[in-house]
């Protein structure tokens, strides 16, 4: 059922716990990640045959017979639409060096150079996400990576989504897998025969995906921990609430059962309205059987709020994925965000914009992570480099700190090496 509480209900608190780490997931992806590390390319098999049901041996695809042909042009044009739009803004969020001058004539500052191999992740489980290429690998090439590994699960078959691999060329990728789940994230972090070692993972994934990525952390890096989707809604009744219904629905259908959504709001009486609206148009999607467990599971929640700014923090302590502004003065309300993934301000900005074509990466935070993490970005995808150029007046005047913090920690050969510098 949907729920309309109150704020300050005790129910908000329970609706806002999301556990990121659930124990079957954890336990099985410590099994297949140890089997991984030991076998190679033999586990990755082993276990790509037994949860996705491809019992081949070539996991490779190649991405030389992979084109537009067959595929519907409007959806080629819209895949080009989108990887035009998430370059462009990707190019644009790029961090530049900069660097600035010592008291003594030096310089310092921060350059940045691209990781040189990094793997995604690309589900393909409920829904092949097509847009996911494009969110994660053309990141990856605006940052300059030269080599880019995509795994993403085929199914019995072992054959690929063709617009998924399409996406997936014309984002730039360079190695493509048919192979998912926890094995994926194996290969890619331990490294096989098959697919060396990459130095970071970035993407989406169930919880299985996401138990293994925080496993293998420290073996390579990770961009996030993530999970089930989720969306908040802040309105004050200015826009349609039929435009409310469909987004709150929007994120409910991706299919682990497990997502949430959120709508805060400003009166009984529109509440009342979006629920009614968010259950009449359910029954209208092709995807209504998973949209009705979330409802079954509580996922959705009506929280009444005396007042935008009250509404604001409600917000702010979910912390969501993703979090839609349709107030008026959507922007300047936006400016009390704290803790969300990534912001949709204004009554013609829906979440779906975001996840396909506006520009930023949909790969985000969710269950809360969002008050510590940040959604993905290409300077994810960069190493950041410090850098220090004194003169020799520079080491004069900060030599007394460097001997002073040397003697402290009993550190002699830090201080000798500034020491020495000027021995005669």
């Amino acid at each position: 059922m949907i729920r309309i509480v109150r704020a300050g209900d005790r129910r908000i608190e329970k609706f806002n716990a999301r556990p990121a780490f659930p124990e079957e997931a954890e336990k099985a992806a410590a099994e297949v990640l140890a089997d991984i590390r030991r076998n190679g390319d033999a586990a990755v098999r082993k276990y790509v045959a037994k949860f996705e049901g491809f019992a081949g041996r070539s996991l490779r695809i190649d991405l030389s017979k992979v084109s537009e042909k067959g595929i519907d042009p409007g959806i080629v044009r819209a895949v080009k639409d989108a990887h035009r739009r998430v370059m462009r803004f990707s190019k644009a969020s790029l961090r530049s060096a900069w660097s600035m001058k010592t008291p003594r004539g030096g310089s310092a500052g921060e350059f940045f150079s691209p990781m040189d191999r990094v793997g995604v992740y690309i589900p393909g489980g409920t829904a092949p996400l097509a847009s996911t290429s494009v969110m994660t690998v053309t990141l990856a090439k605006a940052a300059g990576v030269k080599e880019i590994v995509a795994c993403t699960p085929a199914g019995r078959t072992g054959e690929v989504n063709p617009v998924l691999l399409y996406a997936l060329k014309l984002a730039g990728a360079t190695e493509v897998y048919r192979a998912g789940g926890i094995q994926a994230i194996g290969m890619m972090a331990f490294g096989t025969k098959t697919c060396r070692k990459v130095q970071k993972i970035a993407g989406p994934g169930n919880a299985f995906v996401t138990a293994a990525k925080r496993q293998v952390y420290g073996y390579v890096a990770i961009d996030q921990v993530a999970g089930p989707s989720e969306i908040a809604v802040l309105t004050d009744g200015s826009v349609d609430v039929r435009w409310i219904a469909a987004d709150l629905l929007s994120q409910a259908e991706h299919g682990s059962g497990w997502e949430k959504s959120l709508c805060v709001c400003t009166s009984e009486k529109l509440a009342e309205e979006i629920r009614g609206e968010v259950l009449s148009q359910a029954e209208t999607l092709s995807r209504k059987a998973l949209v009705k467990r979330v409802i079954d599971r509580d996922g959705m929640l009506i929280v009444v709020v005396k007042s935008v700014a009250e509404g604001l923090e409600v917000v702010n302590r979910f912390a969501p994925e993703h979090f839609e502004i349709m107030t008026k003065d959507a922007l300047k309300v936006m400016k009390g965000v704290r803790s969300a993934g990534a912001v949709f301000a204004g009554p013609w900005t829906p979440e779906s914009a975001g996840d396909f074509v506006a520009g930023p990466s949909h790969v985000l935070p969710t269950g809360g992570a969002a008050n510590m993490f940040n959604g993905l970005t290409p300077d994810d995808l960069r190493r950041r480099h410090s850098f220090v150029s004194f003169k020799r007046a520079d080491l004069a005047e900060t030599r007394a700190t460097i001997e002073a913090f040397a003697a402290v920690e009993g550190l002699d050969g830090h201080g000798r090496a500034a020491t020495i510098r000027f021995a005669r």
